[in-house]
């Protein structure tokens, strides 16, 4: 197995669990994401034994593929929600499995049905919120949507969601007056987060919502941390015991002894846990810049590359490497995965694997131009 370089920054070698699962591919048609049970089941108890008083919630939209939503299940996870269809997933998981929903923005029918269906409490960020779940949910359990910084992560969700501190002193009080529960309080540091100070500082912002609802009658209970948990990808991640450190001493040091927490995390637990294959379908010279062109792209499996986000890439291909253009296979100019990946003299034919990609590759894809999705597969 050669080494991997993309965007000039060299990678280690491949991992001797990655070398199992390409190994395991030969016979798969591409694209494929090909998905490790065995770290599928790892990744909670490691989540566990890092935060062992936490809830963890799997964010269904990371990766909505049922067996993967049963063997979380399996695990003792709950579920985080947002729709109609995500709720049909995690039901259909297990019927019993502990659910949230926390996107501030629901459809009123959903809201209405995710009530019936056990769902234990919603996230809100704005007054008209509130209001939509005390018609749809009467008495029903909330909790507010911080806006916190994202400065660390790779991919922000800061804008579209999220209040200041004193709008969600307001919110709680809000709450209680429509006669609905309020619980307490959630972030977003942003997914594949590489600052564990980050979650300091939206602690940080949390206690000072605690402290201020508590001036004005509203005792809190419930804390949520979010996701953002990162999986190894191009650049340096910071050990999820540090994360977990900086967590509990945040914690300890802001919040009552007794208080409720959970985790949603998304990418943590099923990002490490796949890997895509895709093939050269085609090679060009353009403009002085040599192009490999896969049949997997922007809208059938890479859509995060849409906005730069990278990944490790590794070949079977050996010899000198040379930076090329790495294209998926739509008619869009748009369909770039990478405008620069180092990689040795690929063949129509050659397989190209993306590492650690069992998030949002299944989850965004598409049938765009009439290329499929990657098929999936799973090994123990």
């Amino acid at each position: 197995m050669n080494r991997v370089y993309l965007e000039h920054r060299e990678v280690p070698a491949v991992s001797p669990a990655t070398a199992r699962l390409i190994e395991r591919s030969h016979d798969l048609e591409t694209p494929f994401l090909l998905v490790d049970r065995t770290r599928l089941r790892d990744n909670p108890r490691r989540l566990r034994a890092a935060f062992p008083s936490a809830g963890v919630y799997y964010a269904v939209k990371a990766n909505p593929h049922p067996e993967i939503l049963r063997i979380l299940a399996d695990e003792g996870c709950g579920f985080e929600i947002s729709s109609d269809g995500e709720l049909d997933l995690a039901r259909a998981a297990d019927p019993r499995a502990p659910l949230v929903s926390s996107n501030p923005v629901k459809a009123p029918a959903f809201i209405r049905r995710a009530c019936r269906g056990g769902v234990e409490a919603f996230a809100v960020d704005s007054p008209h919120e509130l209001s939509k779940i005390a018609d749809e949910a009467p008495g029903a359990a909330v909790y507010v949507r911080l806006l916190v910084d994202n400065s660390g992560s790779e991919w922000p969700l800061a804008r579209k969601y999220g209040v200041e501190t004193d709008e969600a002193i307001d919110l709680l009080v809000r709450a209680a007056d429509l006669g609905l529960q309020p619980l307490g309080t959630t972030f977003h540091v942003g997914s594949q987060c590489r600052m564990s100070a980050s979650w300091d500082a939206a602690l940080a912002r949390s206690a000072e919502v605690w402290n201020g609802a508590g001036r004005r009658g509203i005792n809190l209970t419930f804390l949520s941390i979010g996701g953002g948990f990162p999986v190894r990808h191009t650049r340096e991640i910071p050990p999820l015991d540090e994360i977990a450190e900086v967590v509990h001493q945040s914690i300890a040091d802001r919040f009552p002894p007794v208080v409720r927490v959970t985790l949603e995390p998304g990418r943590a637990l099923v990002g490490d846990a796949a890997l895509l294959g895709a093939s050269v379908i085609g090679k060009a010279r353009r403009s002085g810049e040599e192009w490999v062109y896969l049949d997997v792209g922007v809208f059938n499996g890479l859509m995060e590359t849409i906005a730069g986000f990278s990944y490790e890439v590794s070949t079977l291909a050996t010899g000198p490497r040379s930076s090329v253009v790495l294209a998926g296979p739509s008619c869009d100019s748009v369909d770039v995965i990478a405008e620069s990946a180092a990689l040795p003299e690929l063949s129509v034919g050659d397989r190209v694997y993306f590492l650690n990609a069992g998030a949002y590759t299944l989850a965004y894809a598409s049938h765009f131009n009439g290329w499929p999705p990657p098929s999936v597969h799973f090994v123990d």
